[in-house]
């Protein structure tokens, strides 16, 4: 990260956690054959990891990063598999004091299954909705927001966080906007509204995306579903040509920027490493900040007068909603195609898949897959720690 000049106290990864999140894939298997897909054209020939492999890959994610981790469990799609084993797979994670979140595209969730797992120690739940999934009798962006009302309604009340990831493809870049709008609308369930850019990895069949979609196009169509332009420049995750983020406030239906003071930001972001974001609990992250604030009282005086001048400006939505004040982020992700990686971005990756070998770029594996399915076929036949070691650093370094 100082390397690529990209280590301060606005950088997140490294100072408030060692990654931003390790991909754990359950299942290759998926209900949806989506035409921007990344799995390998091979997916559905490749064996299901047992969940005892599936475990010790948890335990392995412990090792690497600690506890506080966010392991997001996915596949292919994750409720193809047992839900005995989904269970046993979230309660691993909760267990050892990581953040486990599902990633699903939801056709087979149902709310007795999302109680089961909340009450395992599910923390979040990722709903993947848009239009390259297909699916049938939704053609546009708003028609599909009928998909996520019902998803919403199944998550509503759960002490889970809700997010929500959409591809973005030429298709649908021109309703950005009214996903923004409608997940505006929902910000007292939807915490996260996800945007990954089509990237050519695997078996979809649109190939390399149009040169139109870019982070900034994405970032002035979200600007134009919020109604103000977003900072997603102060808060770094990572590298920025991977990933960028932005942080709002909502109140009576309108949205404040809540990162639009650099200098402020990197200040409290650099003096609460400590505190985690409990995005399923708001509460209790801004109890936890009040009680720092009182603990460090120098910082009362900034943290005051930035407070005092969002209350001046939301004074007016705030009444009318009668103090209701919701927190949204916006993600976008810039995935690498398989024939374009580039080596900083690698270095300095924030999102990683968990395998055999240990954690690698999400692009690296994506670009990759077959390699690490024929690796783990030599590994279930034994493999010594050398050879093991040798096939990490060829997947990592290029050969």
């Amino acid at each position: 990260m100082q390397t690529a000049e990209l280590w301060g106290p606005n950088q997140l990864m490294g100072n408030r956690w060692p990654v931003g999140c390790i991909a754990l894939e359950i299942t290759q298997r998926c209900n949806l054959d989506c035409s921007v897909c990344y799995l390998s054209p091979r997916a559905e020939t490749v064996g299901e990891l047992a969940v005892e492999n599936v475990l010790d890959r948890i335990d392995a994610v412990h090792r690497y990063f600690g506890p506080g981790t966010n392991v997001q469990i996915t596949g292919g799609e994750p409720t193809v598999r047992n839900s005995q084993d989904l269970l046993k797979i979230v309660g691993r994670v909760s267990d050892l004091g990581m953040h486990p979140t599902l990633m699903t595209n939801g056709i087979r969730l149902n709310r007795p299954l999302l109680k089961a797992l909340v009450r395992a120690g599910l923390a979040d739940i990722a709903f993947h909705v848009d239009t390259t999934q297909q699916r049938n009798g939704y053609d546009t962006e708003k028609a599909l927001n009928a998909v996520r009302r019902r998803y919403i309604a199944m998550a509503s009340n759960l002490p889970v966080a809700v997010y929500f990831n959409t591809t973005v493809w030429t298709g649908n870049l021109h309703q950005i906007p009214e996903i923004v709008t409608f997940f505006n609308a929902h910000a007292h369930i939807v915490r996260i509204a996800s945007f990954q850019l089509q990237a050519d990895t695997g078996r979809g069949r649109m190939g390399k995306r149009h040169r139109a979609i870019t982070q900034t196009a994405v970032i002035k169509q979200i600007a134009k579903g919020a109604g103000i332009p977003l900072n997603f420049d102060n808060l770094l995750v990572g590298n920025p040509r991977c990933s960028r983020t932005s942080i709002c406030l909502i109140a009576n239906g309108h949205v404040y920027d809540a990162l639009d003071d650099r200098q402020l930001v990197g200040k409290i972001h650099a003096a609460t490493p400590q505190i985690p974001w409990l995005r399923a609990h708001p509460l209790k992250t801004t109890a936890a900040l009040l009680r720092w604030l009182a603990a460090n009282p120098r910082f009362a005086g900034v943290v005051a007068r930035w407070t005092a001048s969002k209350l001046r400006a939301m004074k007016s939505d705030l009444i009318k909603s009668r103090g209701r004040l919701d927190v949204q982020s916006f993600l976008i992700h810039g995935f690498m195609d398989a024939d374009d990686l580039d080596s900083e971005r690698l270095a300095t990756c924030a999102f990683k898949t968990m395998t055999d070998q240990g954690p690698v770029s999400m692009c690296l594996f994506n670009a990759r897959r077959d390699v690490f399915f024929e690796n783990y076929s030599v590994m279930s036949g034994g493999q010594t720690t050398t050879q093991r070691k040798r096939l990490y650093k060829t997947n990592t370094e290029g050969g």
